[in-house]
């Protein structure tokens, strides 16, 4: 059985897709989120979850409040820890101190656009297609051997927000895959690149239509 914590910042719809999916030999023992607040800690609280929040504002500097977030997710002996729309910056000290256990779902096809605004950036750019990322993180940012990508077309008419909602339902799909991934054992870094040991449904590509 592997233990997992989900950190959030807000409604937490891919925790809830990672929940709901109920994958083999995974227990999620905690869901923390940095605003207490969080529509998604309400959410976790109602299906029997573990919940905390620690707010950031509460400490003095990045470090003091990664610092107490890597004290209170240890708490818990996770296996992996899951970035699930977690909207802080992590420190060198923490995305070292959990090292090939750490994930992060990104709504873009990195390694374009990292950071924020990624919809509104592709649109700017004119790109046909669009997507998200799940990948292992690093100290630098958005940087981090690739699991997994899914993509959506971009259609003309498009705002950010369409596209938002469009690469969402593909997030919902790819993260729970990238989960069991992981805890299957099929996942091998190798330099920046992720390699499977067996390939899965997605062999970590996922295309939606429309």
């Amino acid at each position: 059985m592997k233990r997992i914590v989900i950190l959030i910042s807000g409604r937490g719809s891919n925790m809830q897709a990672l929940v709901k999916s109920n994958i083999a030999q995974v227990e999620i023992v905690a869901v923390i989120s940095n605003q207490s607040d969080a529509a998604g800690l309400a959410w976790a609280a109602e299906h029997g979850l573990a919940t905390e929040a620690l707010n950031h504002r509460d400490y003095e500097g990045r470090d003091a409040f990664d610092r107490a977030l890597m004290e209170r997710i240890d708490t818990y002996q996770p296996d992996l820890v899951v970035l699930a729309g977690f909207m802080r910056i992590l420190t060198p000290v923490f995305c070292t101190h959990y090292v090939g256990r750490l994930i992060n779902i990104h709504p873009s096809l990195l390694p374009a656009f990292p950071g924020l605004h990624t919809h509104q950036r592709a649109l700017e750019s004119g790109c046909r297609v669009a997507g998200c990322t799940i990948h292992f993180v690093t100290a630098e940012l958005d940087c981090g051997p690739i699991i997994a990508q899914g993509v959506v077309p971009v259609l003309d008419g498009d705002t950010a927000e369409i596209l938002a909602q469009r690469v969402l339902r593909i997030e919902h799909q790819l993260l729970p895959q990238a989960v069991a991934d992981f805890v299957a054992g099929n996942l091998v870094i190798q330099g920046n690149r992720v390699n499977r040991l067996e390939a899965g449904i997605t062999d970590g590509l996922v295309c939606l239509k429309n």
